[in-house]
């Protein structure tokens, strides 16, 4: 059965998708322990170098950053595009009720939307299901967010899966968006999945150039 959000219908592509982080700030950072606190960090890293790679609009946002939530991770700071825009909220939870952030996902005029978040329960869960109701294609980038325990992601799976956001990874939609090999961004994404979302990458790459420089033996 074809559905609004399957693969065929709705393929991600640089002209059809934006990417919106969502407050992956130094303090919530300390927060994640359902999975690796680097790989998080890398992930977000990631999909904020694949915006330039693709060309994609990209929205970061943070939550009183001024506070304990703390700054925008300085290493994600570094890979956003220069003209990228900081939403910073004063203490709106779900980062659509804020009238700016909302406005600039509009903005980006993107039927498809990646959509990253810390604490996964809370800032992916809220934007994720705001941006479904208001019609966009919603992809929950999991191994780019965290939360505080196993059972509030397993919880969030089940909630966003009702209803009806794509469940995905960092990797699966980097590659989705990329789709062949001989395009322009072929390079950039082996350095994404080398350098941050695929670390083992950089050795396969590796290899495969040593064997390719090595003289054909008679």
């Amino acid at each position: 059965m074809t559905t609004e959000n399957s693969y065929p219908t709705n393929r991600l592509t640089p002209e059809n998708t934006g990417i919106l982080l969502v407050d992956h700030q130094a303090g919530l950072i300390l927060g994640v322990q359902d999975h690796d606190q680097n790989e998080v960090r890398r992930n977000a890293q990631a999909l904020a170098r694949a915006a330039k790679v693709f060309g994609l609009p990209i929205v970061a946002t943070t939550s009183a950053s001024q506070g304990p939530n703390g700054p925008l991770l300085p290493e994600l700071v570094a890979e956003l595009p220069a003209d990228a825009p900081v939403i910073h909220r004063n203490g709106e939870v779900d980062a659509f009720d804020d009238p700016t952030f909302e406005q600039a996902v509009r903005a980006m005029g993107r039927p498809n939307l990646i959509v990253a978040g810390v604490i996964t329960d809370v800032c992916l869960m809220f934007a994720s299901l705001s941006a479904k109701a208001r019609g966009y294609n919603v992809h929950a980038i999991f191994d780019a967010s965290g939360t505080t325990n196993i059972l509030a992601r397993e919880t969030s799976l089940l909630r966003l899966q009702e209803a009806g956001i794509t469940l995905n990874s960092t990797v699966g939609v980097i590659s989705e968006l990329l789709r062949d090999w001989k395009t322009p961004g072929g390079a950039g994404t082996a350095e994404i999945f080398s350098q941050l979302a695929m670390p083992f990458y950089g050795a396969v790459t590796a290899s495969h150039a040593a064997a390719s420089a090595t003289p054909a033996q008679a």
